[in-house]
C-alpha cells in the first residue's frame, strides 16, 4: 500500500491550528465514481469516509462488498475496509478533503439538476475547518463550483472562502476536477488517465492538486474552475457529435439501401476518415446528459451540439419503429432482446436506450418480449406487469423467431449463423459482422 503526502502539513498553518479532522479525505457520494474513487484513495493509504444518503449501499460497503458491478472494485473494496483506511457513514465527517461525486441528471426541458451537488455543499459546509479543501467531481454545467463556493460563503459567514480574482487569502480551498473514466475500467483509469484540476484561484488548484498526485499516475494539469467544467462537457460533446453522424449515416443508409457497416468499413480505409460504430441511440450518465449542460450554457451558440443530442435521441425511435416492423412481420412471434444497459459488459443502465427501448415494446407486446440480460438477476421496475420475461440466451434462441441485438455483450458474441438459422435478425450494433 502507498502512502499518501502529508495532508496536514499540505494544508498549511490553518489547519494546525485546529483539531485534527475525523478523516483526511470524505467522498460525498458512493455510486459509480465516488466509491472507487474512495477505495482507490484507501488504497493509497488515505483515510477515507465515504458518505452516502442510502443506509444500505452504507451498509453495504462497511460488511466489505459493493452494490455496482465493476472490474477489480470488490476486491479493492474489502481490502480497504479489512485494512481499516475506508469507512462509509450516511453522517458527513470533518474531513481534510472533501469530493463530492453525486449525480447531476437532467430536469424538465433537458436542463441541469444540481440540487444533488447544492445539497451536498450544504450537508458538507457545518463540517469545514479551517484549511479544507472541497472539491467537485460531479459532472456540472460551467459555474456549479462558484455556486457551491456560495453556499458555504452563505452557511459559514466565520470562514473566507476564496472567489475568483479575490487577492485575500481564503481559509478553504475550492476547485473542480472531473473524472474521465470509461465504465468496466473505472479502478484503472482513475490512476492512470491525466485529470483536469480547477481552482477558484490558482492556490486553489495547487491545494486540490496535492490530493491528485498522490495516486494519480498520469499529468494533473491545473487550470480555473470554469475551463476545467468545460473541459468535461466539451469531452462528451465531442463524442456525441461523433457518434451522432454515425447514427444518422445509418438512418441514411435505411432509406437509401446500402449496408451502412459496408460503407463505413470502406470509408475508413481513407487514411483521414475514421466513422464510429452506430447503435441504438446513446446512453450512460455521460454522453447522453452532458452536452444539454452545455447547450444550457450557450443556448443559441450550441447548434451543432443540440442537433446531435437530438440525433441520437432520435436513433432509438428509428429503432424502436424497425423492431415494431419485424414484430408486424411475424404477428404471432417472440422477440429476443439481446441487452438491456448502455454499453457492453456492464451493469449500468442509466440512459440505456436499449433499456428504453425494451421498456416500450414490453407495454404494448406483453409476452411476446423476451429480454436476455446477463448484468441483472431482474427486470427493471418499469416492466412490472407487462408480461415481458428475462430469460437465459439459450432459451430466447429456442423460443423466439425474431432476434435484436441491442448491446453487443461479450456472452452474446459466440453466436454463430446457424444459431439464428430461420430466425428474423435485427443487430443494431453490428456485432454479427465482427
Amino acid at each position: 500500500m502507498n502512502a499518501p503526502f502529508d495532508a496536514t502539513a499540505a494544508l498549511g498553518r490553518k489547519a494546525l491550528a485546529h483539531p485534527a479532522p475525523d478523516h483526511q479525505v470524505a467522498v460525498i457520494g458512493l455510486g459509480y465514481i465516488g466509491l472507487p474513487t474512495a477505495a482507490v484513495l484507501a488504497s493509497y493509504g488515505w483515510s477515507v469516509c465515504g458518505v452516502d444518503v442510502s443506509q444500505k449501499v452504507v451498509d453495504t460497503v462497511n460488511a466489505g462488498g459493493v452494490h455496482i458491478e465493476e472490474r477489480d472494485l470488490d476486491k479493492l473494496v474489502h481490502d480497504a475496509i479489512t485494512a481499516q483506511t475506508l469507512v462509509a457513514s450516511t453522517e458527513v465527517p470533518t474531513a481534510s478533503f472533501y469530493m463530492i461525486a453525486v449525480p447531476t441528471p437532467l430536469g424538465p426541458d433537458n436542463a441541469p439538476d444540481i440540487s444533488y451537488v447544492e445539497a451536498a455543499a450544504r450537508a458538507i459546509a457545518p463540517r469545514i475547518l479551517p484549511g479544507a479543501c472541497v472539491i467537485v467531481e460531479s459532472t456540472s454545467p460551467v459555474g456549479t463550483t462558484e455556486r457551491v463556493a456560495a453556499i458555504i460563503a452563505e452557511a459559514r459567514p466565520d470562514l473566507v472562502v476564496p472567489s475568483d480574482g479575490c487577492d485575500e487569502e481564503a481559509d478553504i480551498a475550492l476547485a473542480y476536477c472531473p473524472e474521465r473514466v470509461l465504465p468496466g475500467r473505472i479502478v484503472n483509469e482513475l490512476v492512470h488517465n491525466d485529470r483536469v484540476i480547477g481552482g477558484v484561484t490558482p492556490a486553489c488548484a495547487e491545494r486540490a492538486a496535492v490530493l491528485y498526485t498522490s495516486f494519480v499516475k498520469g499529468d494533473c494539469l491545473t487550470t480555473t474552475a470554469r475551463v476545467a467544467e468545460t473541459v468535461k462537457l466539451v469531452e462528451n460533446s465531442f463524442r456525441d457529435v461523433n457518434i451522432a453522424f454515425a447514427n444518422e449515416l445509418s438512418m441514411i443508409a435505411d432509406v437509401i439501401g446500402v449496408d451502412v457497416w459496408e460503407v463505413i468499413r470502406l470509408a475508413n480505409r481513407h487514411p483521414r476518415v475514421n466513422i464510429l460504430q452506430p447503435g441504438p441511440g446513446v446512453g450512460g450518465h455521460c454522453i447522453a446528459v452532458d452536452p444539454w449542460f452545455l447547450v444550457a450554457g450557450a443556448p443559441a451558440a450550441a447548434r451543432l451540439v443540440r442537433t446531435a443530442r437530438e440525433v441520437n435521441d432520435h436513433k432509438a425511435v428509428h429503432t424502436e419503429s424497425k423492431i415494431r416492423a419485424l414484430l408486424d412481420a411475424a404477428p404471432q412471434g417472440k422477440v429476443a432482446l439481446l441487452g438491456l444497459a448502455f454499453k457492453p459488459d456492464i451493469d449500468d443502465f442509466r440512459e440505456s436506450p436499449a433499456l428504453e427501448i425494451a421498456e416500450a415494446l414490453s407495454h404494448t407486446h406483453g409476452n411476446r418480449i423476451l429480454v436476455v440480460e446477463p448484468f441483472t438477476d431482474e427486470l427493471p421496475p418499469a416492466f412490472g406487469g407487462s408480461g415481458a420475461s428475462l430469460v437465459t440466451l439459450d432459451a430466447a434462441l429456442r423460443q423466439a423467431e425474431i432476434v435484436v441485438v441491442l448491446v453487443d455483450h461479450t456472452a452474446f458474441k459466440h453466436l454463430s449463423p446457424a444459431d439464428l438459422a430461420g430466425k428474423l435478425v435485427f443487430d443494431t450494433r453490428g456485432m454479427l459482422r465482427r
